[in-house]
């Protein structure tokens, strides 16, 4: 491929996605249309042009393999929206197996790799092609003979932002045309003062009372000789309507690469910092300041924090993409697995507009994948068994993102027969892992997340190898999130992940630990409560405090940190954790809140279970930041000597 067509990839990739995004949608809805004469045109139309422009961007990179099978599939949804095949059973599995096709196709040379073999797909489209009714193809190909009698009108619409807002554009056009006459030709047309324009050569007869009410909408029209040539050809309703938006909303939206966003973040999070050391400089001068200069100055640092912090949450918005990409490939993906295990289960989503990073939405696709297929294999019963149980025979699987403040929180549940803990606690026993002697939804999710551990003795390709629940929680803490489990027999299981909308640039509460001090991300604690020392006791192997009318376990961060614990009154705990697997993370004293710049520690020679990575507070001096939901886990497992290498980066 030449430079000049590989500089159009990127481009090609991204616009190739949002296809399929539209594709997997579009398949699912097509579906409940299956043995109707008439498929839902929407739906139909909408997946035509979206073939219509695969193929076209593809041809533009010269990627014939996707550029054939859009082409394919272009075809067979023609005869469909025509009449000319009717929508079988059959006809949605080939077409699902060819977006699965157009998925890999375009992945593999995104990835540089060679092309799958796509020749298979090809011929099954190409039998559903072969098997529309010739009568019919020869029957939409005859000319019609009223419209060779009948007057012919040429009308032209020209669309425009007003016209748009009263919801006038060219579909309604056309629809009403139709209703009126017969559409004979339509051409795009560009006028002189360069807006797009679309001519509509018609046959039939209207009076001219329609005529004048259709002027008041943008269409002009005016009758034809009637030696006036006449083609007819199919209508270029792609074309028309990928111009059309393209004239109205082209100058409202633009792609950006996300490196470029993170140089952005960067620079952002450098200025955070010089604006902490600026703060700092100017707090040691001003004993040395008139008070009137000291308030002008004051209130030129409160300003420029102010604007510094618009910018950032500016910056972070402009990253923010709608949590429906995750989840509108899940229908896909229950579809095909409840097909393999004989089960019967629909998808409920909600919330799709709810805005996360993009970095984290790419990130948490497996997760969420994985916790879809599990709810299906493990949690969904089979149809005798739900009709049993009392239950619709249709399982359902519940998807919904919401967020408050900083804080994103995604939802997979199930309405299935729930984790099984007798069968957890045997398998662990099996397996040598500690089992809890009173164990609580945290505690089973503990052990279905031990690396290993699957309740099947037989693994299939969707489960039973027992990485995937381990994987899960290790990409969800990666994220600085958390996970947490609520189960209830018989009546199914929700997996609930809080994640933080961004990673870049966050508040934090900064901690006195011994001589260190650290950085804790505000969203990964409850809340912070003072406690006395003198209310602390141990008990039996540690230490518990009262907490809002009851009592919680407490781990000093100077002990599992391998800090000198200073003498002191009273302590400030981090309240950490859910249900019975709430702790109290004990820290010296809490000097503030300040916005910090993340800097992950990605080298694993040094990377330390418990520290997420490293910011600076403005003194140039490097600063841990905890990830205390890890700390939490570790001091509840009694496990200290990993955390403690902490201090060996400080």
């Amino acid at each position: 491929m030449s430079e000049f067509l590989e500089g159009f990839l990127d481009d090609y990739f991204a616009e190739s996605e949002e296809h399929l995004v539209t594709v997997r949608r579009s398949l699912l809805a097509l579906e409940g249309s299956v043995g109707r004469a008439r498929p839902d045109p929407g739906v139909t139309e909408e997946l035509f042009r979206t073939f219509h422009s695969l193929k076209g961007i593809a041809g533009m990179v010269e990627h014939r393999e996707t550029e054939q099978l859009a082409h394919e599939m272009e075809t067979y949804l023609r005869a469909i929206r025509e009449g000319e095949s009717l929508l079988s059973t059959h006809g949605i599995e080939v077409l699902i197996e060819g977006a699965r096709a157009l998925e890999h196709t375009i992945a593999a040379r995104r990835k540089g790799e060679p092309p799958p073999d796509i020749s298979r797909t090809v011929a099954g489209l190409r039998a559903l092609i072969s098997e529309s009714p010739a009568a019919a193809v020869t029957a939409a190909a005859a000319p019609h003979d009223d419209a060779q009698t009948a007057s012919r009108w040429e009308c032209i619409f020209t669309p425009s932002p007003a016209l748009m807002a009263r919801g006038v554009n060219v579909d309604l056009v056309r629809a009403r045309l139709r209703q009126s006459c017969e559409i004979l030709k339509t051409t795009p047309l560009v006028t002189e003062g360069g807006a797009v324009a679309f001519r509509f050569l018609v046959a039939g007869d209207f009076d001219q009372a329609t005529v004048d009410a259709w002027a008041n909408d943008g269409v002009i029209c005016v009758p034809q000789p009637a030696d006036a040539p006449t083609e007819i050809v199919e209508e270029p309703l792609e074309e028309i309507e990928d111009r059309q938006a393209a004239t109205l909303s082209s100058g409202h939206y633009v792609r950006v690469d996300l490196t470029r966003l993170d140089d952005l973040m960067r620079m952002i999070g450098d200025l955070v910092i010089l604006r902490v050391r600026l703060v700092d400089a100017i707090q040691r001068v001003e004993p040395h300041l008139p008070a009137a200069d000291w308030r002008n100055i004051q209130d030129h640092t409160t300003g420029i924090e102010r604007q510094l912090r618009g910018l950032r949450e500016g910056v972070m918005r402009v990253r923010l993409v709608p949590v429906g990409e995750i989840f509108r490939r899940m229908p896909f993906v229950v579809r095909d697995i409840a097909r393999d295990t004989g089960r019967r289960v629909k998808v409920a989503l909600a919330g799709q507009d709810t805005e996360i990073d993009k970095f984290l939405v790419e990130r948490m696709m497996d997760p969420v994948l994985h916790l879809v297929r599990n709810a299906v294999s493990h949690g969904i019963e089979g149809v005798d068994e739900r009709i049993a149980a009392g239950k619709p025979p249709e399982g359902t699987i519940s998807l919904s993102a919401s967020a408050a403040g900083e804080i994103v929180t995604l939802d997979i549940a199930d309405d299935g027969h729930g984790v099984d803990t007798e069968r957890v606690l045997a398998r662990a026993a099996r397996l040598g892992v500690p089992v809890p002697p009173t164990p609580d939804d945290a505690a089973l999710l503990d052990l279905i997340s031990s690396p290993g551990f699957s309740t099947r003795d037989e693994s299939d390709r969707t489960s039973g190898r027992g990485f995937g629940m381990a994987v899960v929680r290790k990409t969800v803490q990666e994220l600085g999130g958390v996970i947490r489990m609520t189960s209830t027999p018989g009546r199914g299981t929700r997996f609930s992940i809080d994640l933080p909308l961004t990673l870049a640039i966050t508040d934090a509460l900064i901690a006195r630990v011994g001589s260190q001090t650290f950085a804790v991300p505000q969203t990964t604690v409850r809340e912070v409560i003072e406690i006395e020392a003198s209310a602390v006791r141990a008990v039996e192997h540690g230490e518990m405090a009262p907490y809002r009318g009851a009592a919680i376990p407490v781990f000093r961060l100077s002990s599992i940190l391998g800090l000198p614990q200073p003498a002191g009154g009273r302590f400030h705990a981090f309240i950490v954790g859910t249900g019975a697997a709430t702790v109290g993370l004990l820290a010296d004293r809490i000097l503030g809140q300040r916005e910090i710049v993340v800097r992950a520690i990605a080298d694993p020679l040094i990377r330390v279970e418990g520290v997420s990575g490293a910011t600076d507070l403005g003194d140039g001096r490097a600063v841990l930041i905890l990830d205390t939901s890890a700390i939490g886990r570790m001091a509840r497992a009694g496990g200290t000597s990993s955390a403690a290498r902490a201090q060996e980066i400080a």
